[in-house]
């Protein structure tokens, strides 16, 4: 069914919304988000994704336009986009609207930065882009929610085009009609199948998600035309996409900010697998000796879905294996990068311990939550609930925890790098004329 004017109405809030629209803990939110940002991006600077990704890219970029994250070199502004999202989402450590489970700054942010240094932008502008962004992807993601990723679709991929091409179009300072036409653009662009997640073949469709959103605002800026009705056409983004369609979300602008609802990780993988840590990890604190035998996890049906992967093989399948993350924590003691590698997922004991960790999915677990019951070798039993995971808008992690995280990052890929600028910049951007330098403070 064609339902005009859905597009039309995103565009009139993305071109009207003014940074005095915006509440100030919204603001303290985007600034948070960046700073995750640039940690995960850090710890993902020198993957092999990445750097397989940079030569492919560096063989036809004639113009060295914009930095990329953890690294020296530089690019034409589509592809650093491309790598420093790549980078941002290649460990599964970035931020997550759990709603929909969109990894909401990963396409996002990368687009405004590169743009900033070709155009000169403010603090405020790149705040406010990046809090529009966010905001019509979330959006977006919440009409074609839980149809469209239960379908296999990747959401991030598919709904972060749309928040990469509106947050440019607003720092290129489109018209309404120019942001329609960005916004159809990126309609055409959107894909991601989950089939990829544990490969690196998911870095593809992120990182193309922030390029495309880019090209797709750069191109409605020169007069590239796209359909009016590029969402709700009858032949649109969610009738294409999506089963059932919820469109009550496509109103009320401004009442409420959905960046509020982002979660920030501490564990490099899958959000749904975290409750499960948070339990397993605290325990283990306590009982650094004892013997695990079997272990029992029961959450949300989409830990089932997306996360019970007891069979696998390298250290990008464990980022979505609940089995892995679960053992990998109680043998080692910890659920850091180094436990979702391709040495860790080899270990002896962690890959006997996997073998015995059993999922189970249960409707009445909310996402961010798990119950989990492990049995020792004495035969006793120890069960946990944790009620809203570490990280959560529920449980949220600390400005403090956020700046540790990256200094943590910063320190794993240069121990010389000093990072305190960068992290008083962030925290001073609204206080900034010209952000060019932003990106560069981490390279």
């Amino acid at each position: 069914m064609h339902q005009p004017n859905v597009t039309a109405r995103l565009a009139q809030f993305i071109a009207n919304t003014q940074w005095s629209d915006v509440p100030a803990e919204v603001v303290h939110q985007a600034k948070r988000s960046f700073i995750n940002f640039f940690a995960v991006a850090i710890a993902g600077s020198q993957t092999e994704p990445v750097e397989i990704a940079l030569r492919s890219l560096a063989v036809f970029s004639g113009k060295q336009q914009a930095a990329i994250v953890g690294r020296r070199e530089r690019l034409d502004a589509l592809s650093a986009a491309f790598l420093n999202a790549a980078a941002a989402n290649v460990h599964d450590f970035c931020d997550t609207h759990v709603k929909t489970v969109v990894h909401p700054t990963a396409p996002v942010a990368p687009p405004v930065l590169a743009l900033s240094e070709l155009r000169k932008t403010s603090g405020r502008d790149l705040l406010l882009a990046f809090v529009l962004g966010n905001e019509v992807q979330a959006r977006i993601g919440l009409a074609i929610s839980p149809d469209h990723y239960n379908r296999g679709w990747h959401i991030t991929s598919t709904c972060g085009g749309f928040g990469a091409a509106s947050a440019a179009g607003k720092l290129l300072c489109l018209e309404e009609k120019q942001l329609v036409w960005a916004l159809g653009i990126a309609a055409t662009q959107a894909a991601g199948l989950c089939e990829c997640l544990g490969t690196p073949a998911k870095s593809v469709s992120v990182g193309n998600a922030a390029r495309n959103g880019l090209w797709a605002a750069l191109l409605a800026e020169q007069g590239f035309e796209g359909p009016s009705e590029p969402l709700a056409g009858v032949q649109g983004f969610f009738n294409a996409l999506a089963g059932p369609i919820d469109l009550s979300v496509m109103e009320s602008f401004g009442d409420r900010w959905e960046l509020m609802a982002t979660s920030y990780k501490p564990y490099p993988c899958g959000f749904v697998i975290h409750p499960a840590l948070d339990c397993v990890l605290d325990w283990r604190r306590s009982h650094p000796h004892d013997i695990v035998t079997d272990v029992l996890v029961r959450g949300h049906p989409l830990m089932k879905l997306r996360a019970d992967r007891p069979g696998i093989e390298t250290g990008r399948e464990s980022q979505v294996s609940v089995q892995h993350a679960v053992a990998a924590a109680l043998i080692v003691g910890r659920a850091g990068v180094p436990e979702f590698t391709n040495a860790c997922v080899r270990d002896e004991r962690v890959r006997a311990l996997r073998q015995r960790v059993t999922v189970v999915s249960d409707d009445s677990v909310p996402t961010v939550a798990a119950q989990v019951r492990l049995t020792l070798a004495d035969g006793s039993i120890h069960e946990f609930t944790q009620s809203a995971a570490r990280g959560s808008d529920a449980n949220p992690l600390s400005d403090t925890d956020l700046e540790a995280k990256l200094r943590s990052a910063a320190a794993e890929w240069n121990s010389a790098f000093d990072c305190e600028p960068l992290i008083a910049a962030i925290w001073a951007l609204d206080q900034n004329d010209d952000v060019s330098g932003l990106t560069k403070m981490a390279t």
